[in-house]
């Protein structure tokens, strides 16, 4: 593995001064960089050459999953490197980075295959929306206190009605992300199933579901309310960055993608290092 492309969270990088220097160092160790330090922006897929070998993604968690999202068919591993707080998703920080890429130009590394969630939204039966997420998709209000009216239907049957703040269907990623935060279970990364996690629901029944990543799930929003704001107060996130307002009646259609995303990790450093760290913190 020689030939990098760096990607870099501007808000974090905002003079790109941490991407260059990264770029020097593995240029001084016989590694090639695209010329192109780019954010992450809407056409951020089609700038990276044809032939690069791994996407350094300088940023956190959120920049790592914006990057996934934004590459798609590629198929290029991403490492991430943290410049905040230690986050799940990426290698290390940038004091470990130069460590981190001698190890992987020495190709002592491994790549995880991550399975995504692809999301279809339908208004009256038309599609009005679609995403792909690498954590998880979220249906949530956008702003009033009310509670959320769900339908829960698992290849075609339905199999729960929830009155809840809203509900989250998490891939193994994102079991420790929002999942986590509303009382699901941590899964292993490379797993391949589907968490589903009301958010606090109001009802004695407040388990997650895990379901194979072989199912298909629909979510339907089942209130029916005449006020005319009622738009507004459903939002679909996907992977929480890019967002869809919800109406009454609309239905999110949640399936396995064909993608996956290919996370590069140093072969000496499990997840459950990562996660005994992050839990003492």
């Amino acid at each position: 593995m020689k030939r990098f492309f760096i990607a870099s969270n501007e808000m974090k990088d905002r003079d790109h001064s941490e991407a260059a220097a990264l770029k020097r160092f593995i240029e001084s160790k016989g590694g090639a960089v695209a010329d192109e330090l780019a954010g992450l922006g809407s056409g951020f897929g089609a700038q990276i050459p044809d032939g690069t070998d791994c996407l350094i993604v300088l940023g956190g968690d959120g920049t790592l999953l914006r990057a996934a999202r934004r590459l798609k068919n590629k198929g290029i591993p991403i490492l991430g490197i943290n410049l905040g707080h230690l986050g799940y998703l990426t290698e290390g920080d940038k004091d470990s980075a130069k460590d981190i890429i001698e190890q992987v130009l020495a190709g002592r590394y491994v790549i995880e295959e991550r399975i995504m969630l692809h999301g279809t939204v339908r208004r009256g039966g038309k599609v009005i929306a679609e995403d792909l997420a690498l954590n998880d998709i979220t249906v949530t209000r956008s702003r009033s206190l009310k509670t959320i009216n769900f339908g829960l239907h698992v290849n075609g049957d339905l199999l729960y009605r929830y009155r809840a703040d809203g509900i989250i269907i998490s891939t193994p990623t994102g079991s420790t992300a929002y999942n986590l935060s509303c009382g699901g279970p941590i899964v292993e990364p490379t797993a391949e199933l589907f968490l589903v996690t009301p958010i606090a629901p109001h009802s004695l029944n407040n388990r997650s579901l895990v379901l194979s990543a072989g199912d298909s799930i629909d979510l339907e929003i089942t209130d029916n309310n005449d006020d005319p704001d009622l738009s507004l107060e459903y939002c679909a996130y996907f992977d929480g960055d890019s967002n869809v307002q919800l109406e009454p009646g609309d239905r999110i259609d949640i399936v396995r993608a064909p993608e996956m995303t290919r996370i590069l990790k140093l072969s000496n450093r499990s997840f459950l290092d990562t996660l005994k760290k992050k839990m003492t913190i």
